[in-house]
């Protein structure tokens, strides 16, 4: 009887992948646009466990590795790790709910699934979300890339670009050349490709590269430890008043940026070949990416202590006292910038099929419509430019989006889901656990808001 049932739904599940894309079943990441593609499509015989460990784990791992020993900082060792620890634990909870509501609806996307709990508003507020945040990311991974190629300047301090170390000062070193010649140059041509598919070899570089940066950091840090050229970190937060309790809370979005895969869930999960994996898909994913997470916070802190920068990639621009020093410093930076201009297209391609499914939703498929794809992807392209030029941080815009959009998308909306409940899976541990979710989110989020504009307000006094 249960071989029965799951063959059933495994001829469910195929029937609904090879059948035309109806309006309320079209997943966030399509996997498919156009009719050209739909043969190649109908031949695929499902990915590995192993394969969509590789997406999700890639889908997490991004720039919110970069502010993550910025957090330990403000928190102390101890707290700050045990954060990590946390956010993944509620992170994996979250996407469970999804799985689970998903399959007891039969719905194929979190497009579908909102739209099942909340209707036609709900579809499109996680869509808006899913814009506002991928935006917000790329704004991230485009300040960083001029940060590590250009430089930065922090506390009164400037630290040298790759560009600068290499050349000197000159106007083609300048961050406005070096991110307008990045976007042109590089972006462009990359976030062009229509199809997904077309970026898988760019997407497993970019893995490669992220180990070589995390390997060298790592490395660095343990012959410091070795030759007695580290101190003891701070394991705890520093206190004094009211402020500095509320401060605190500013690394409640950036726990949460750096763990949003949710967007990404459905379009792995409709590709697995055996759906029953997928929650061991999710657990090893978190897993590997919160290893990598742990790892990079604890040795980044270690290694610069209180003089961590918020993007901790700036820091790789001092005389580390070691060996090579200089080419470490450069191969982390690069390796990293690398990674992240690889990974900026795939994050790109869901931004831009959510946009055109919001403002778009009865035309033509994206991919068959040239003046449409052109449109969109210039005017996105334009906006994380000019967002990269005017946004002087990481940390701000890890403010904004960690602290609407990403936890919305994260917590809030899976929370909702299950207490909305519409198909009478949720048990009672399930709704509470959902109530602690929303009432955490919406009270860190909320203070850390209210602590970062009072010292956006404040700063600026300062300089009037």
């Amino acid at each position: 009887m249960r071989n029965a049932s799951v063959a059933a739904e495994a001829v469910e599940q195929n029937s609904r992948r090879n059948n035309g894309v109806v309006d309320e079943n079209v997943p966030l990441l399509a996997k498919v646009q156009g009719s050209d593609d739909v043969s190649g499509f109908e031949e695929f015989n499902g990915a590995s466990f192993s394969g969509a460990v590789f997406n999700l784990s890639t889908t997490i791992i991004g720039a919110g590795i970069m502010g993550l020993p910025a957090c330990v900082k403000k928190l102390g060792m101890v707290p700050g790790l045990l954060a990590i620890i946390l956010t993944g634990f509620l992170t994996e909870k979250s996407i469970e709910f999804l799985i689970r509501s998903s399959g007891a609806g039969n719905l194929p996307s979190y497009g579908s699934l909102m739209r099942d709990a909340f209707g036609k508003f709900g579809k499109a507020l996680v869509e808006i979300f899913v814009i506002v945040n991928n935006i917000g990311v790329l704004i991230i991974y485009t300040i960083i890339l001029g940060d590590v190629i250009s430089g930065t300047s922090s506390g009164g301090t400037h630290h040298s670009g790759l560009l600068e170390g290499w050349f000197g000062v000159h106007w083609w070193t300048g961050r406005t050349f070096v991110v307008a010649f990045t976007t042109v140059a590089v972006f462009a041509p990359l976030v062009s490709f229509k199809r997904i598919d077309s970026l898988k070899f760019t997407s497993a570089l970019s893995v490669g590269l992220a180990v070589v940066f995390l390997v060298i950091a790592v490395g660095i840090s343990v012959f410091k430890i070795i030759v007695g050229g580290i101190g003891m970190p701070r394991l705890f937060p520093i206190i004094t008043d009211m402020a500095s309790i509320l401060e605190l809370f500013t690394v409640v979005p950036v726990l949460v940026t750096a763990y949003i895969c949710h967007p990404n869930v459905h379009p792995i999960d409709n590709e697995l070949e055996d759906c029953s994996q997928m929650h061991g898909v999710v657990r090893t994913s978190l897993a590997l990416s919160a290893s990598v997470y742990l790892l990079t916070s604890f040795f980044g802190f270690l290694l610069f202590g209180e003089a961590t920068l918020d993007d901790v990639l700036a820091n790789f621009d001092t005389d580390l006292g070691i060996p090579l020093g200089s080419v470490l410093n450069d191969a982390v930076r690069f390796s990293y910038a690398a990674h992240l201009v690889l990974v900026f297209p795939v994050v790109f391609y869901g931004m831009r099929v959510n946009l055109d499914s919001l403002l778009f939703p009865s035309s033509r498929p994206l991919s068959q419509d040239n003046i449409r794809f052109a449109s969109i992807t210039v005017t996105l392209v334009a906006v994380i430019f000019l967002g990269a030029n005017f946004i002087p941080s990481i940390w701000d815009i890890f403010q904004f989006t960690g602290a609407t959009a990403a936890v919305c998308i994260a917590f809030i909306f899976p929370a909702a889901i299950i207490l909305r409940d519409r198909h009478s899976i949720a048990t009672k541990r399930d709704k509470i656990l959902s109530v602690f979710m929303i009432f955490l989110a919406v009270l860190s989020n909320a203070v850390a808001l209210y602590s970062d504009t009072y010292a956006l307000i404040k700063k600026n006094k300062t300089y009037t």
